[in-house]
């Protein structure tokens, strides 16, 4: 399917130059999404100039706000989370940008990784990986999210949120939807 792939990165690249050669910063939640721009892209298109654009000028929202806004104060998220950081997620970008964002929110981001959740995109999905999945994920992500009630679970992947809503039976936010439960809880306080 190379052939396929080349076409959309070059797809991609035709509606994202004119953006890329000004300097846009390309902002993505999905970290599967992400790490195709920042890494698969250039990869096919080693020689591309848009593509070495793209590669560098595609962040997170973590990595946007470090960057672009480094005196920005995120709200306090006044509950316990849990954090669940994307395989594509760890792998290409890493979760630092991420870390110290939690953190600033006062997420107790801690020191224990539980790996993957077993989705692995759409492995998880085809019924004959189905029970491998599963047992991934309750190596440990999803006995930590079944075993804390009260914990926000962050997970800014499709699939981790996906995982974690089938094996545990909870629903997972995004790190843009953790700061607005924030902003929100802040907003609650105040006019409390």
């Amino acid at each position: 399917m190379l052939r396929l792939a080349k076409w959309l990165a070059r797809r991609n690249l035709d509606t994202l130059g004119p953006y890329l050669t000004q300097g846009v910063p390309i902002i993505g939640l999905e970290p599967s999404c992400i790490a195709v721009f920042r890494d698969e892209t250039s990869n096919l298109l080693p020689h591309d100039e848009d593509a070495r654009r793209l590669r560098t000028q595609t962040l997170t929202l973590a990595e946007l706000l470090q960057r672009h806004a480094p005196d920005y104060v995120p709200p306090a998220l006044k509950r316990p989370a849990i954090v669940q950081g994307h395989c594509h997620h760890k792998a290409i970008m890493g979760l630092g940008a991420e870390q110290r964002l939690l953190e600033m929110m006062g997420v107790d981001w801690g020191t224990q990784d539980w790996g993957c959740c077993g989705m692995a995109g759409s492995f998880g999905y085809e019924a004959e990986k189905y029970a491998i999945s599963m047992q991934i994920g309750e190596r440990f992500v999803l006995p930590a999210v079944r075993d804390a009630p009260e914990a926000i679970v962050i997970a800014d992947g499709f699939s981790c949120r996906s995982q974690i809503k089938h094996g545990a039976g909870r629903h997972g936010v995004h790190t843009a939807q953790a700061l607005a439960l924030a902003l929100d809880q802040d907003q609650m306080t105040i006019g409390a």
